[in-house]
């Protein structure tokens, strides 16, 4: 099973990453604010992630890291 973090504090809350996940599991954080003021990504379904790692390419500020 892949494992996805995230990177909160630099996350800018762009949400490019939960446009390209395939099982559509990356969402923004609604119930919390990072540092900066914004709604960090979150993956909540860990169990669904196939590690394709697609959230992570297309990160700008390359805070997710996925490991199989």
């Amino acid at each position: 099973m892949a494992k996805v973090t995230f990177d909160e504090n630099a996350c800018k809350g762009c949400e490019l990453c939960t446009t390209v996940c395939p099982k559509k599991i990356v969402m923004m954080a609604k119930d919390r604010l990072n540092d900066k003021g914004f709604h960090p990504a979150q993956v909540l379904e860990m169990d669904k992630c196939i590690g394709c790692k697609f959230c992570a390419i297309i990160c700008p500020d390359v805070v997710i890291t996925v490991e199989k």
